[in-house]
């Protein structure tokens, strides 16, 4: 008798329409400034009447807006993607249940996942402290200019490292050895990468096999900066990267 395949074990056939689709939603995601549909083709390489059809049918679903002067960018749609996408993270809720029944932190906290040469925000936990940078569920910025995705690149072997930078876009050597020096000492930072003025320090969050499955850190205005207030809250961080890592199943020896 001959025994059907699984699903999962065939190739999965692609739909054009939606792959460029995802496309333009991808390129306004890493551009983060409103582009034309003239604009959209051109860096994509596609017919100015697919993108109109494309961005018609993403505008009409919520997925893009327009800005004042016409031009697009990602729409409100996609939030609701993101929240279900946090809802079913289980490290999320984790990290949620941590501060569940605490005050609002000193320092805004953060909790991050890789997703590609990216980093993507699924857990915040603001302070009571004004920061000159909003953290929102879904944001996605590259791994190597935030704490956390450093924190959580130092955990992989270089060589996956080089595989996921985008060429140019990084001194990669130079990344490796800040990587290398991060992981000797337990945390990584972010001294005004993000944004000028703001200083972030995060440690990994890992699993049975001390893959890096989170990053969680700390922000602060540097201004604000003091070394009681560093140790404390690094402290807080490698703490609570400790406690994840160890509900997801971490061995003391992983960590």
């Amino acid at each position: 008798m001959t025994m059907a395949l699984p699903m999962t074990d065939r190739p999965a056939a692609l739909v054009p329409a939606v792959v460029r689709a995802v496309s333009v939603l991808d390129l306004l995601a890493r551009e983060r400034r409103p582009m034309s549909m003239a604009g959209l083709a051109a860096a994509l390489n596609l017919p100015r009447s697919s993108v109109h059809g494309l961005c018609g049918t993403l505008l009409n679903c919520g997925y893009l807006r327009r800005a004042d002067n016409g031009a697009l960018l990602i729409g409100p749609g996609v939030m609701t993607l993101a929240a279900a996408f946090v809802a079913s993270t289980h490290v999320a809720a984790e990290f949620d249940a941590l501060w569940r029944e605490t005050p609002p932190p000193d320092e805004t906290l953060v909790l991050s996942v890789l997703n590609g040469a990216d980093v993507v925000y699924i857990g915040v936990r603001n302070s009571a402290r004004p920061l000159s940078l909003a953290f929102s569920l879904g944001m996605r910025l590259p791994a190597w200019v935030t704490s956390t995705g450093k924190a959580m690149l130092a955990c992989l072997d270089p060589a996956e490292v080089r595989a996921l930078v985008p060429p140019g876009a990084t001194d990669v050597d130079a990344l490796l050895a800040e990587l290398a020096e991060a992981r000797e000492r337990g945390w990584a930072v972010d001294d005004g990468g993000v944004r000028e003025g703001v200083y972030a320090l995060a440690a990994p969050v890992v699993d049975t096999a001390g893959r890096p499955v989170a990053g969680i850190a700390f922000c602060i205005n540097k201004a604000a900066l003091d070394p009681a207030t560093l140790s404390r809250q690094r402290e807080l961080v490698l703490q609570a990267a400790r406690t994840l890592s160890r509900r997801l199943g971490a061995r003391e020896d992983t960590r």
